[in-house]
C-alpha cells in the first residue's frame, strides 16, 4: 500500500505537465489515506456533531475504514443526505448550514486531499480563498500593492455556493479526470439533497453547504472566471508603460526654473506650492490602462486605472460571462464602482481606498504617499466589536464566564483581542483598535470583580503587571498558575503592540500533502490496535471527547480509569477495545481495569 504523501506528490507532478488524471476511483481504495484524513479531522469540535444520523467520529476504527473500502470497491456507497441547520449571519439574516455525517466527511476528505494535488497546481495566482499557504492575509497584501488605481469594481456572486451549476462543474472536472467512477461518485454527492425539520430536499444546485470538499469544488469551478479576467479582461484593459507626462506639469516647473534662475525667491516658492497641487503626469491618458484582479471565493475585487465608463464597461462584461457561462448572477446590491480616492471598496472585512496628500514628502521632497492603497479598519467594524462587550453605551461583565477559573477567563479574553489584532495588523490605522481593547479591558474587570465580589480598582491593582516585547515593555494585566515541577501556566491580557505590519504575521492555511505534527501520535496508536485501558487487541476503537474539560468529571470523587488516562496525556482521544468502549458510554467501566 502506497504512502499518502506519495500519492499526492505524483499527482501534483501529474498536474504540472498537463497530463488528465486517470484511475482516481482505485486511490480511494488506499487506507492510508483515510488515516492521514482522519489525522486532519478529528480534532475538529464538528466531529462529535451527528448529521442525519447517528454517526460520528466517537467510536472511529480502522474496521470501520475497511468497511468504507469495501463498499467503494463494489460500487455500493451511498452518500447520506446531510442535516440543515440555520446560522446567524447579520441582523434578521441566515446562512444555511450542512451537517454532513462522519463517514461522509471521512471520504470527502480523502476526495478532497487527490482533487487538490491535482487541480492546486493548476489555479491562478489571483485566486486566494481556501488555498493552502494562501488566505485573507495574503490577498490584502496583494491588493496593497496596486499603485495608481482610480476605480475599485466589488464583485459579488448572488447565492454562488447554492447556484452552482452540476452539469458545468462535472464538464470541469471531466476536463481532467478521465474515471467515470470519480465523476459519477462526485455527481451522487451533489445530488444527495438534505434534511430539514426531518423533511427529504433534493438538491439540484450548488455544492453541499457544510461539506469538507465544497470550497474546492468552487474554486475549480469559478477558476474559469479567474481564466477569462487573465486572458480577456486584463489583456484588453492593460496598455502602455507609463503614463506620458504633464503638459501643464512641465510648463509650471519650467517657469519656476527661471524664476529661480532670476533670484525671484517669492516668485519661486509660489509656483512650487503650485506644482505640489497638480499631477506630473496626465491621469486622461488614453494611451495608459491597467486591470488588476484578486478573487477570495465568491468575492473579487478589481482595480482599474482607467475612466469610470471603461469600469462599468468591465462590470458588464464580468456580467454577462457570469450569466453565459457560468449561469451566475452578480449581486446587484454588492456589486459596486468605487473612486479610490473619493471613496472606499469593503473587501474582506477591510476599507481599501487611495491615499492622497499633497503635504507628505520624502527627503528629496517628492511627494510620498500618493497613489498608495490605503488600507483600513472600517468603523463600524469596530463599534460592532465593541457592542458585543457593552450594554446601553458602557461595558458590561460577561455572566456565561463567571463560573470559570480566573486563568480561563483571562485567556478567553486575550484570545478574542489577538484575532481580532492579528487579522487587522495590516491595516494603517489599527491603533483604532486602542477602543476595543479599552472595552474589553473593563469587561474583562467587570466580569473577574462580580466573580469574586470585589472593586474593579482592587481586580486591577492584582493583576497588573508589565510585559516584554520587541517594541518595549508594554503595560498587561496576568494570573499565574504554579505547578509542581513544571513551568507556571500564565495567560494576560493586552500587551500586544497596536503597530501596523505590512506582511501578515501567520500563514492562514496549512499544506495538505505534509501530515499535520499532532496526528501522527493518534494514527500509531490506533495502528497499534491496543486498548489502552485493559490491553486487548479486539475490535479497538477511539473514544472522543469534545474538549479536555469533559474529562474533568465534574468534580466526581472517584474518577473512572478512562478520564484519568485522558487527564495524564492531556488528550482528547482513547484508544480502547469495543466493551471497554460502551462500558464508558454506559458508565460500567470498572474503578481498576485489568
Amino acid at each position: 500500500m502506497r504512502n499518502a504523501e506519495h500519492v499526492l506528490n505524483a499527482i501534483q507532478r501529474r498536474s504540472r505537465r498537463g497530463v488528465p488524471l486517470t484511475d482516481v476511483y482505485r486511490q480511494l481504495y488506499n487506507r492510508n489515506l483515510y488515516l492521514k484524513a482522519y489525522g486532519k479531522l478529528y480534532a475538529n469540535q464538528g466531529g462529535l456533531t451527528k448529521g442525519s444520523n447517528e454517526d460520528t467520529v466517537d467510536g472511529m476504527s480502522l474496521e470501520k475504514i475497511d468497511a468504507l473500502i469495501k463498499d467503494l470497491r463494489n460500487e455500493r456507497y451511498r452518500w447520506t443526505p446531510v442535516r440543515r441547520t440555520y446560522i446567524p449571519k447579520r441582523p434578521g439574516k441566515v446562512r444555511p448550514l450542512g451537517i454532513p455525517s462522519w463517514t461522509d466527511k471521512l471520504l470527502q476528505e480523502v476526495m478532497r486531499q487527490l482533487l487538490e494535488a491535482y487541480f492546486e497546481p493548476q489555479f491562478r495566482h489571483h485566486s486566494h480563498g481556501f488555498r493552502p499557504k494562501r488566505g485573507c492575509h495574503t490577498a490584502l497584501q496583494t491588493i496593497a500593492r496596486w499603485g495608481g488605481v482610480n476605480w475599485f469594481i466589488e464583485g459579488d456572486i448572488k447565492g454562488c455556493f447554492d447556484n452552482i451549476d452540476h452539469d458545468i462543474l462535472l464538464a470541469r472536472l471531466q476536463e481532467h479526470i478521465h474515471d467515470n467512477r470519480f465523476i459519477r461518485l462526485v455527481r451522487n454527492l451533489l445530488q444527495a439533497g438534505y434534511l430539514e425539520k426531518w423533511d427529504y430536499h433534493p438538491t439540484l444546485s450548488g455544492t453541499p453547504q457544510g461539506g469538507i470538499i465544497s470550497p474546492l469544488l468552487s474554486n475549480i469551478y469559478l477558476d474559469r472566471l479567474d481564466q477569462f479576467v487573465e486572458h480577456v479582461l486584463i489583456p484588453r484593459f492593460t496598455r502602455g508603460q507609463r503614463r506620458e507626462r504633464s503638459r501643464e506639469y512641465a510648463a509650471v516647473q519650467a517657469r519656476m526654473l527661471k524664476r529661480k534662475t532670476k533670484g525671484d525667491r517669492d516668485g519661486y516658492r509660489e509656483l512650487r506650492k503650485q506644482l505640489q497641487r497638480m499631477p506630473s503626469y496626465n491621469v486622461t491618458d488614453p494611451n495608459f490602462r491597467r486591470l488588476r484582479y484578486i478573487r477570495y471565493a465568491d468575492d473579487f475585487l478589481l482595480g482599474f486605472t482607467g475612466p469610470k465608463v471603461e469600469a462599468m464597461e468591465i462590470k458588464e462584461l464580468l456580467r454577462d460571462y457570469l450569466q453565459n457561462h457560468l449561469r451566475l448572477d452578480l449581486s446587484e446590491e454588492k456589486t459596486l464602482i468605487t473612486h479610490a480616492t473619493t471613496g472606499a471598496a469593503r473587501f474582506l472585512g477591510y476599507e481599501i481606498g487611495r491615499f492622497h496628500d499633497d503635504t507628505r514628502h520624502d527627503q528629496h521632497g517628492r511627494r510620498s504617499i500618493n497613489e498608495g492603497i490605503r488600507l483600513q479598519i472600517p468603523e463600524d467594524v469596530v463599534r460592532a466589536r465593541c457592542q458585543r462587550y457593552m450594554k446601553h453605551g458602557k461595558a458590561l461583565h460577561r455572566a456565561e464566564l463567571m463560573n470559570d477559573d480566573d486563568y480561563t477567563i483571562i485567556s478567553t479574553y486575550q484570545g478574542h483581542y489577538r484575532g481580532y489584532v492579528q487579522y487587522y495588523v495590516l491595516a494603517h490605522n489599527v491603533h483604532r483598535l486602542n477602543r476595543l481593547r479599552w472595552i474589553m479591558l473593563v469587561s474583562l474587570f467587570k466580569t473577574l470583580s462580580a466573580k469574586h465580589k470585589l472593586s474593579v480598582n482592587t481586580i486591577a491593582k492584582k493583576y497588573a503587571s508589565m510585559v516584554k516585547t520587541p517594541q518595549g515593555p508594554r503595560r498587561c494585566f496576568e494570573v499565574r498558575v504554579q505547578r509542581d515541577g513544571k513551568k507556571p501556566l500564565i495567560a494576560r491580557f493586552g500587551g500586544i503592540p497596536l503597530i501596523r505590519q505590512s506582511r501578515a504575521p501567520i500563514v492562514d492555511t496549512p499544506t495538505s500533502i505534509t501530515r499535520a505534527p499532532g496526528s501522527v501520535e493518534l494514527i500509531k496508536r490506533l495502528l497499534a490496535e491496543t486498548c489502552e485501558l485493559c490491553g486487548s487487541s479486539e475490535k479497538c476503537q477511539v473514544h472522543h471527547i469534545r474538549k479536555l474539560s469533559d474529562a474533568n468529571g465534574h468534580g466526581r470523587k472517584d474518577k473512572p480509569p478512562w478520564m484519568k488516562k485522558m487527564m495524564a496525556r492531556r488528550r482528547k482521544t482513547l484508544v480502547v477495545c469495543h466493551d471497554c468502549h460502551w462500558d464508558i458510554h454506559r458508565g460500567t467501566l470498572k474503578t481498576s481495569v485489568g
